[in-house]
């Protein structure tokens, strides 16, 4: 079975046309990646509770996100009532099945229009129609279980969705792959979380003793379990690198990155004794190989802060999806996140004294081994800033101060 995890441009004819090398050759290019129109997922809908509002903060944005059960879809609104500025994610889902502000009882539909200002007379003007009584809505839709917003309010991206969808991600859709999508915030920023997702040789070290038992990363010798000597050369070859992202190939898969948030890897191996599988969705006879899919969504949430929604698509031991708790699954995949935290953490506030677009001289990366990761900052530098445009949005991009360990673990 060939796999296509994640389209995000058409690969070269040939690879000499990339540069696989670890230096980052950045040339002048006119042709450069904007932020702000671009989709980003605000949550799982499997996690929202459609009876209450929700908060959350994507791109240094506050929005809320809310079920209208009469429109039978969910809305993203700026999560800011025009009253008196009071969140709306404070609110409350009235009996009409309208946003009401918990301050003073302002009624919003899930276009942002205001439907009811309960301190305006009943004979006086209709005051709640005014364009100023309106909340900001953001463009919204619900793709593959993901509820995705574009974070720009300006009536010219209302259809949006006509011309420009979220990337598509075929594995989320393939019954032989079933999955259960995650999300966690962590203190560190949008960068720091998207090259160590594209970073392989770290696996036996940071995350020592937890891909136990798989054949992820393994040497030619075996697994590598728990044994932190399995660091080695790894073969990888980028294949594509432009505006949208890039794409490129390792020993067992492949690995995918479609701007902004999107980081698909996919590992195929032989199964070990008496493992099950199923075939793709076509239901064609396939070689029996055992593939997981490691599918990551990098989310900029403010400077130092960014959210991971994940899930891990795989064709074997799909009793476990049966079997096992979902709360024990969150507790098994956390460990993970857990495992290099405070360390990213750390190296994000070490490589701010350097300065944002000075990665390459920060860090020194001669082995093949740091080849994606070096592809991500290239990207970053060659069509993105940089890193996000935090002042754009009001920041000053400084990092938020490191508490305690105990705390920031917590």
């Amino acid at each position: 079975m060939k796999f296509t995890p994640l389209a995000i441009a058409q690969p070269l004819t040939s690879s000499s046309q990339v540069n696989t090398s670890t230096e980052v050759d950045v040339k002048k290019d006119e042709n450069k990646f904007n932020w702000f129109e671009q989709w980003y997922p605000a949550a799982p809908e499997y996690d929202l509770d459609k009876r209450v509002p929700h908060a959350f903060t994507v791109s240094g944005l506050d929005i809320v996100v809310w079920w209208d059960k009469k429109e039978q879809t969910w809305s993203v609104l700026d999560d800011s009532c025009p009253h008196r500025r009071a969140p709306l994610s404070e609110g409350r889902i009235d009996e009409d099945g309208d946003l009401q502000c918990s301050y003073h009882g302002w009624c919003f539909g899930s276009k942002g229009e205001c439907k009811y200002i309960p301190q305006a007379p009943s004979d006086g003007p209709p005051v709640h129609t005014s364009k100023r009584a309106c909340a900001r809505v953001y463009p919204s839709l619900q793709q593959q279980g993901i509820i995705w917003f574009w974070p720009n309010a300006d009536p010219l991206f209302k259809d949006i969705a006509l011309e420009k969808k979220p990337p598509f991600i075929p594995v989320l859709s393939d019954p032989s792959f079933p999955a259960t999508l995650s999300m966690r915030d962590v203190p560190y920023g949008y960068e720091i979380l998207a090259e160590n997702l594209v970073d392989l040789s770290h696996v036996p070290y940071a995350h020592h003793g937890l891909f136990a038992q798989t054949d992820i990363g393994s040497t030619k010798s075996g697994s590598v379990k728990n044994d932190r000597r399995a660091g080695r050369p790894l073969n990888l070859h980028l294949q594509n690198l432009d505006k949208s992202g890039f794409q490129g190939k390792q020993e067992q898969g492949s690995v995918s990155f479609a701007a902004p948030c999107v980081i698909v890897s996919d590992f195929t191996f032989k199964p070990k004794k008496g493992m099950k599988f199923q075939t793709s969705i076509s239901g064609a006879e396939e070689e029996k190989k055992s593939t997981i899919f490691l599918m990551f969504i990098c989310v900029p949430v403010s400077p130092g802060r960014s959210r991971l929604i994940w899930a891990f698509p795989r064709n074997f031991a799909l009793w476990a999806n049966l079997l096992l708790p979902r709360w024990l699954t969150h507790i098994q995949e956390n460990l993970f996140l857990d495992s290099d935290l405070y360390l990213l953490h750390l190296e994000e506030h070490k490589l701010q004294e350097y300065g944002q677009r000075n990665w390459e001289k920060a860090c020194y990366v001669p082995a093949k081994a740091d080849l994606f990761v070096v592809a991500f900052r290239k990207w970053l530098k060659q069509y993105a800033s940089s890193g996000f445009p935090w002042g754009e949005k009001h920041f000053n991009g400084s990092l938020p101060p490191t508490p305690p360990k105990a705390q920031l673990m917590d």
